[in-house]
């Protein structure tokens, strides 16, 4: 589902949510957390904000929360705060009777909306006539369900950011070539890492259908979907060197959904585990510059206090859609349940999900 038509299917926030006091909605969040239990389950993305991370029962990147989600039987209710994809892999993970909820419909991710089921079908059928049956398609997370039920039926899987390398490795004694959706920047990176040359590259422009390349196509090992992370993907060589001019001693760590030619030029790149991880166990009264969402940045400057944590783009805005979920939302779902009339309810269709579950099995049994 488009950005575009979640806004269109979306009831709109009642006004009396807009007018309610920020003390008054974070009381009434607390009494129906409290009323329900643990009927109810708030999954918290790292890139949400603190308005709404401080009532999650759980924080962690998008996989972690939807595993987390499916493992919580006696909930009954799950409010995601996250985006779309998000939620609906928590509803592929969890059983029938479990509920999924997004505060917020517009909290979509334009990188999952850069490949829809129907280019991604008509560019496969496009490329096995260039490269036959040689293909195994992964796709990032970070994608909609219906990409994901796709790898499942191809033989492919999903990946995240902290398994990529084992699941690429994997994916290519399986086949000669990877079909890598959405993200371009996440499966360059992760092929590169693992010795594959950028010559053994190709880009994949689902618009015009035609493979970016020059040279014998024979060679290519890595097809890249044309999508990219609009946060991410706004950090440049030039913040890098303006870093390293204002701050000689500074370590930068970037997420890999960066463009290759930041992620060559900072210290550190990988998944937000990992990045939080690193901060954890840096020196105090260290310097370090990141390359990641601008909430979650924030956050860690906050905790690490001993240390100067500044963003690797000053002018960076949080994301967009991460940021559509705040406090009105939040409570308007959670009344909404109490209501016993829930709201923005993710349901992902029966055949879609079966498909899609076969993908996300082949990254856990493998990673």
């Amino acid at each position: 589902m488009s950005i575009l038509e979640m806004m269109n299917e979306e009831v709109m926030l009642p006004d009396r949510y807009k007018t309610m006091s920020v003390e008054e909605m974070e009381t009434r969040i607390r009494e129906i957390k409290e009323k329900f239990g643990t009927r109810l389950y708030i999954p918290g993305h790292h890139y949400q904000k603190d308005e709404v991370i401080q009532f999650a029962d759980d924080i962690g990147d998008s996989l972690k929360l939807a595993q987390l989600s499916a493992n919580n039987n006696l909930a009954e209710y799950i409010v995601f705060c996250g985006v779309h994809f998000m939620a609906e892999t928590a509803d592929i993970l969890t059983n029938e009777n479990q509920k999924v909820l997004l505060p917020d419909m517009r909290a979509g991710c334009s990188m999952a909306d850069m490949a829809s089921i129907e280019q991604t079908e008509s560019s496969w059928v496009k490329l096995q006539e260039l490269f036959g049956d040689t293909m195994l398609p992964l796709t990032y997370v970070n994608s909609t369900a219906a990409i994901k039920a796709f790898c499942g039926r191809h033989e492919g899987a999903t990946v995240t950011s902290s398994n990529a390398k084992k699941m690429v490795k994997w994916a290519l004694t399986q086949k000669e070539r990877i079909f890598f959706l959405p993200d371009q920047h996440l499966g360059r990176n992760t092929a590169y890492d693992l010795g594959i040359p950028l010559e053994a590259m190709a880009v994949w422009d689902p618009e015009s259908e035609q493979v970016e390349y020059d040279g014998d196509i024979n060679k290519i090992k890595v097809i890249l979907w044309k999508g990219y992370c609009s946060v991410h993907e706004k950090f440049t060589v030039e913040n890098v060197e303006q870093m390293r001019k204002d701050y000689p001693d500074i370590n930068i760590i970037v997420h890999p959904e960066c463009s290759h030619e930041v992620v060559q030029l900072a210290d550190l790149a990988g998944s937000t585990n990992y990045i939080i991880d690193k901060l954890e166990a840096a020196e105090p009264n260290s310097i370090w510059a990141i390359g990641t969402e601008m909430n979650l940045v924030k956050r860690l400057a906050q905790v690490h206090f001993d240390k100067k944590v500044l963003s690797l783009n000053p002018n960076m805005c949080p994301c967009l859609t991460m940021n559509r979920i705040d406090l009105p939302h939040l409570l308007w779902s959670l009344e909404s349940i109490e209501k016993k009339s829930p709201i923005n309810q993710i349901s992902v269709d029966k055949d879609i999900t079966r498909d899609a579950v076969v993908a996300v099995n082949r990254m856990l049994e493998r990673a």
